[in-house]
């Protein structure tokens, strides 16, 4: 029940829920009651955070320091983070499920989503760097009758990976619960760890504060240097909107575990 609460809560503080909300109880005010100065202001500061955010300067500036906070593994074992001589000692590449829809008349790949498929490639690629490694997939069923971890192994297999190096961990609800799950399974020995880029930080400290050694590879980066200018750049899209969605639900998830003591 909680689980559910608080994707309800945090879904009204997303930007374009909120603005939409703020903005209809300003309609609200202008078409039943006679508070008409109210209703302007509440209208019109919902249209601002929608442009605000629907810009990529705002939502960037907000996703770009949860994205880099840990480097790429291939930057860590060129600065000697990870060396050589330690790649006998990884023994897991756990990889976060990150959604699903599993739908039988789609193809295998379409069921899995966006962040569970890019994460899971990267997963196999670095399972296949280390020898003695087995791929551990995480993920439950949450609004799904399917676990997110099952579709990935079948779509692991598809790829070419054996299944007796696969270990599925498929209760975990969220990442609190995938830290509690797949601590019995690895202990304190280190691991590879592959989740979004915006996702690692929140990641990171839940399974640190369960006593593990994890080893980061954040992939999925949304924000990029290196981007000119464009015509698209002067007006407001809807991938900003999602990049700032994403933002504010680490800040809330991390904000939220901070208080439960999780971090």
């Amino acid at each position: 029940m909680m689980f559910i609460l608080k994707k309800i809560i945090s879904g009204f503080l997303y930007p374009l829920p909120l603005s939409l909300l703020i903005s209809f109880i300003g309609l609200y005010l202008l078409w039943f009651t006679t508070k008409q100065k109210a209703g302007k202001v509440l209208v019109s500061f919902g249209l601002f955070i929608l442009i605000l955010f629907g810009y990529g300067i705002i939502a960037n500036k907000l996703l770009r320091p949860l994205e880099r906070k840990y480097d790429s593994l291939e930057t860590k074992s060129s600065s000697a983070g990870l060396k050589t001589e330690d790649e006998s000692a990884i023994k897991f590449v756990v990889v976060l499920g990150g959604g699903h829809t599993s739908d039988p008349e789609l193809p295998l790949i379409s069921q899995i989503g966006r962040s569970s498929l890019v994460r899971l490639v990267e997963g196999i690629r670095i399972y296949r760097k280390y020898p003695e490694a087995k791929l551990l997939l995480s993920g439950g069923s949450v609004f799904d009758p399917i676990p997110v971890a099952e579709v990935m192994t079948r779509v692991a297999r598809e790829i070419g990976v054996s299944e007796d190096d696969i270990i599925l961990e498929s209760k975990s609800k969220d990442t609190k619960d995938h830290a509690r799950f797949i601590k019995p399974i690895i202990g304190s020995e280190p691991f590879i760890l592959v989740t979004t880029a915006s996702h690692m930080p929140r990641s990171m400290a839940m399974f640190k504060k369960n006593g593990m050694n994890p080893i980061a590879s954040p992939i999925g980066h949304r924000v990029k240097e290196g981007q000119g200018l464009s015509p698209h750049s002067f007006f407001p899209k809807a991938g900003n909107l999602s990049n700032a969605e994403i933002a504010i639900h680490e800040y809330l998830g991390l904000t939220w575990a901070k208080m439960r003591g999780q971090k």
